[in-house]
């Protein structure tokens, strides 16, 4: 029979093992903390955080589930503008890197260039 355990046995485990803490933390704590550090920017926003507390709201009856919805539809289409503007601006950078790679002749060289190739088919 398994026998449950009190808050001085729980404290003395989580300071005998130090990566239980981890384990036996909620995932709406989780969630939480990333978004605080979204928000200060320290970290990246991530749509599954929001997700977990939008249900966890849900659950609680702190917001309706049609808000709920609506929330995480303009969380998605903010996070689908954004992986946009990523991709178009990897685009413009390897496009600019494309151009500074080739070099430009000026006008003049490619005459030049011109010129001598034909004074070469000439002699021959």
């Amino acid at each position: 029979m398994a026998s449950e355990l009190g808050g001085s046995q729980i404290l003395t485990l989580l300071e005998t093992l130090p990566g239980i803490a981890n384990v036996l933390r909620s995932p709406v704590a989780d969630a939480l903390n990333n978004v605080i550090r979204a928000a200060a920017r320290l970290a990246e926003f991530n749509v599954a955080d929001a997700e977990e507390l939008v249900r966890y709201a849900t659950r609680r009856s702190l917001m309706g589930q049609e808000e709920g919805d609506r929330l995480l539809a303009e969380i998605h289409a903010a996070q689908q503008k954004r992986l946009e503007r990523a991709a178009d601006r990897e685009k413009a950078q390897r496009a600019k890197a494309r151009t500074r790679s080739k070099p430009v002749r000026p006008v003049k060289a490619i005459k030049k260039v011109k010129v001598k190739r034909a004074a070469k088919a000439k002699k021959r």
